[in-house]
């Protein structure tokens, strides 16, 4: 079904019609039946219509009544959504198409517009990726901003475990995990563009050289030893952490830093 924004329409209060966009229609495609419905949810919470099937012939019977398609790779039986994909390319070239699977695979970079990994991207991940095409099936332009989308896979691997900030080499904030946000006192969205040493500046004296020498030399800085990184004791305590800092190319191209800290041992006295 092609996107037409003036299909229907409802009073604007001031005896004019509203034009009230059609809601976008997904394909989703996935022999797991309680993963349709899980994401078939997810979708309509976000003011989307989905179409669910199960199998390729399903999935192929409703080609021509969908706006972007999201096929699991792996259905079982020696079958895979990129069968429906291609179909779907050659039939209506100009429908998204997100590819969903567990692993990498040598087949993906064919028709697909996007790939992303069930169990590491996240549904914010897909709800992004579904907002962009759906942006750019309406003739809006589509602006993204890459920092999340780019730096959590980074917090991914790293495990939820861990603090983790990512910083160019001036020591301006570009990401932090909601780990880091919590033990700072700040709200995630607080971090970006601001500088650790003008908001922290008992951390200047050490870390500032060390960003810049991690940013411009590429070497990675390892202390196993450090207390207080990040946020001094709290009075009664005393924190041991782990820390890691290795370089990054920024969503900017710019080099940049990812520290991350793990709490090795909390001690407390009275």
């Amino acid at each position: 079904m092609p996107i037409d924004e003036t299909s229907r329409g409802t009073n604007d209060g001031n005896g004019g019609e509203q034009i009230v966009a059609e809601p976008i229609r997904v394909l989703l495609l996935d022999d797991d039946v309680e993963n349709l419905l899980l994401r078939s949810a997810i979708l309509r919470k976000y003011g989307y219509l989905s179409e669910t099937a199960s199998t390729i012939a399903e999935a192929e019977a409703m080609l021509d009544d969908i706006d972007i398609a999201v096929l699991d790779y792996h259905l079982g039986a020696g079958k895979f959504g990129t069968q429906v994909a291609a179909e779907l390319r050659e039939r209506r070239p100009e429908v998204p198409i997100i590819i969903l699977s567990a692993t990498l695979e040598r087949r993906f970079g064919g028709v697909e517009d996007m790939h992303l990994l069930k169990g590491y991207s996240s549904i914010d991940d897909l709800i992004t990726a579904l907002r962009s095409f759906e942006a750019k099936l309406r003739g809006k332009p589509v602006v993204v901003d890459a920092r999340d989308f780019f730096y959590s896979r980074i917090n991914m691997a790293m495990g939820d475990d861990v603090v983790l900030e990512v910083l160019d080499a001036e020591g301006n904030w570009q990401y932090v995990n909601d780990p880091c946000a919590r033990l700072l006192g700040h709200p995630r969205e607080w971090f970006p563009g601001r500088n650790m040493f003008r908001e922290m500046p008992e951390l200047a004296p050490d870390w500032r050289e060390i960003l810049r020498t991690v940013a411009e030399t590429r070497e990675t800085y390892i202390d196993r030893t450090y207390r207080g990184l990040l946020n001094l004791p709290r009075k009664g305590e005393e924190w041991v952490w782990n820390v890691l800092g290795f370089p990054i190319t920024l969503h900017n191209n710019r080099t940049g830093v990812v520290l991350t800290a793990r709490v090795l041992e909390r001690k407390t006295w009275l």
